[in-house]
């Protein structure tokens, strides 16, 4: 990151690279806050592949698929890498066009992929295949991928690979066997990255109550009851104004000799589909 930013200014470096750490940081807690400050940062430095890439990856994780999708072919034109193709190919699934997501997933196993990605290739392909109404054509692909891979790539490419076949399981009505592989997935992912833990606990009937320090046990807290957050959590625009990080992301100037031109009109942009608000398995 550090060899892209010093192609810009030092100031304008300085405020990209605090941006993109706070959509890294905020990407699994708050997706559309992340999101502004990926923008924030591919506004200031269209043609830096790690602000496009930080972009593509928050408008992904934030369900924003047509940005996600335009994003992320940038990058892959950018940087000739497959990386994105699966992320690619679910946003195509998820704005409806699935028999392009289809060709996109047999384009990418077709270059001979690493394991990783042929995962999440074959994760996108089970969730299109369950969409058209072939569900059981989904379930032999991911087991037939399970028997073919064996102990090959890293466990969390394993986990998510069995994550994947246990929720399909589960919506095939096949809850026996969805219990037995999330079992599996827990085993694998030791660090916690899916929900496995969670999935297997509700299949099972166990419900977790967590205890607390046995106050207001009649009362819910007032917040509760009207849905607010706590003042310390808010993120508005009179909190943001405040952050020389957020500035950007809603409306402040920018330095004239700071902007780069604008090459997003070179991109492939989307022409039809609605979100469905669904993303892959795991």
């Amino acid at each position: 990151m550090r060899g892209e930013l010093r192609g810009l200014s030092p100031k304008t470096a300085e405020i990209v690279g605090g941006h993109l750490l706070m959509a890294g940081k905020l990407i699994d807690v708050d997706p559309e806050l992340a999101y502004a400050h990926a923008e924030a940062a591919r506004r200031r430095a269209t043609r830096l592949p790690i602000a496009r890439e930080a972009a593509g990856e928050t408008a992904y994780a934030a369900g924003h698929y047509e940005v996600a999708l335009n994003e992320l072919r940038a990058v892959r034109r950018m940087s000739g890498s497959d990386e994105y193709l699966p992320a690619i190919a679910d946003c195509e699934r998820a704005l409806g066009r699935r028999q392009q997501a289809l060709k996109l997933i047999k384009e990418g196993l077709a270059n001979s992929p690493d394991v990783a990605i042929r995962v999440e290739l074959r994760l996108v392909e089970a969730s299109v295949r369950r969409e058209l109404g072939q569900a059981p054509e989904g379930l032999r692909l991911l087991r037939t991928e399970i028997e073919h891979l064996g102990s090959r790539g890293t466990r969390l490419a394993r986990a998510r690979l069995r994550y994947g076949y246990a929720d399909h399981l589960e919506a095939s009505g096949e809850t026996a066997d969805a219990e037995q592989w999330f079992a599996t997935v827990v085993a694998l992912d030791t660090e916690g990255t899916t929900d496995a833990a969670e999935r297997l606990a509700a299949l099972q009937g166990v419900v977790i109550d967590f205890a607390d320090d046995g106050a207001g046990d009649d009362e819910l807290d007032e917040d509760e009851l009207d849905g607010d957050v706590p003042d310390g959590d808010v993120f508005d625009e009179d909190v943001l104004a405040g952050d020389p990080l957020v500035n950007d992301a809603i409306g402040d100037d920018i330095p004239e000799d700071d902007i780069p031109d604008d090459d997003s009109s070179d991109d492939d942009s989307p022409d039809d589909g609605v979100p469905d608000g669904e993303r892959a398995d795991g």
